[in-house]
């Protein structure tokens, strides 16, 4: 007679959270002892712990676990933004030419950007299904319970951890960097009321774009909010914020938007208010995505390599999936593209 395999009922972090009464988010970072976790929440979850007997999963040796030959590209936004944003599109083939090359292929995982983590999509992770995964458009949570998942993992973007983002495997670009290049290119051309449209707060490449225009405005003339507006880096959200800023700040001259599909609604937002672009207010973006190659008129935007920064991502995990390997914290050069809109 042959044996019957018992299913694993070990409890999991999703059961931790549940009796403890938080979010899985929170209750892995208790597990990894990050400061920012209010004590009763701290007592709470390691009460639950003690309760179900829990104990973290953790492999021997990734050279001892069977290979699946896939990796996960987890996309923390809704499904619909996902498919949506051709940056989503052209990190993914960056990452799966890199992976083709291994004998690797890619497993598209949207989650959500809310603060708790779907327990399916992280038993799937954790339960032997991928050798790694790819993250990217993290919004302001603390990292999956890295420890816990027993796979390696590396992040497209510095994760908004605070202090806590250095253990952690990221390739960025130089976001910060670039912002300052593109509004110091519209104060050498003349423009002196340059606003921007800021991308979303809760993640990196919102945060230091903005960090970078207040830098360069403030070595000119000084920082004026009237001028900042935010939008979720989508085409609407630049149109809806350009027509704010034009009722608020009519004098405006010139606008930096975070993103290009944001600076594609801007000059739509322009068109039906009768500026004519460059001559009434001049507009950059930030990516370089071929829709800036078809605007009217083409729009000049910061540069950074996607597809390189997706195949550096893939390189990079594959090298932590085959043998020790140091976390990398790597940062691409932008590059300003300038064309007609400004």
């Amino acid at each position: 007679m042959s044996a019957v395999e018992l299913p694993d009922i070990r409890p999991t972090l999703a059961d931790v959270a549940r009796v403890a009464g938080v979010s899985t988010a929170t209750a892995s970072r208790v597990l990894n002892g990050f400061a920012k976790v209010r004590p009763e929440t701290r007592d709470q979850v390691k009460s639950a712990m003690i309760a179900l007997g829990y104990a973290r999963r953790r492999a021997a040796s990734l050279k001892d676990v069977r290979r699946t030959g896939s990796i996960a590209l987890v996309v923390c936004e809704k499904m619909l933004q996902v498919f949506a944003d051709p940056y989503v599109a052209r990190i993914a083939a960056g990452m799966t030419k890199e992976l083709a090359t291994a004998g690797a292929q890619l497993v598209l995982i949207p989650m959500s950007s809310t603060e708790d983590y779907p327990a399916s999509i992280v038993h799937y992770l954790a339960d032997g299904h991928v050798d790694g995964a790819l993250v990217i458009g993290m919004h302001g949570r603390y990292p999956l319970d890295l420890a816990w998942l027993g796979i390696p993992v590396v992040f497209g973007g510095r994760p908004v951890c605070d202090e806590d983002s250095g253990q952690y495997s990221y390739v960025d670009a130089d976001n910060r960097g670039g912002a300052e290049q593109a509004v110091r290119h519209l104060l050498a051309s003349g423009r002196r009321t340059i606003a921007t449209i800021a991308g979303p707060q809760d993640m990196v490449a919102g945060i230091d774009r903005l960090l970078g225009y207040r830098k360069a405005i403030c070595k000119a003339d000084g920082i004026d909010d009237s001028l900042v507006v935010f939008g979720d880096f989508g085409l609407a959200s630049g149109d809806h914020a350009t027509a704010r800023l034009l009722e608020r700040r009519p004098d405006v001259d010139a606008i930096f938007a975070a993103s290009d599909l944001m600076a594609a609604g801007a000059l739509r937002a322009l068109r039906r208010a009768g500026r004519r672009v460059p001559e009434d207010v001049a507009v950059i973006g930030f990516d370089d995505l071929p829709v800036g190659r078809r605007t009217e008129p083409p729009l000049t935007t910061v540069r950074q390599p996607i597809e390189e920064m997706g195949a550096r991502m893939a390189r990079e995990l594959l090298a932590m999936i085959n043998g020790p390997a140091t976390p990398p914290s790597l940062v691409f050069d932008t590059e300003l593209i300038v064309r007609e809109s400004a």
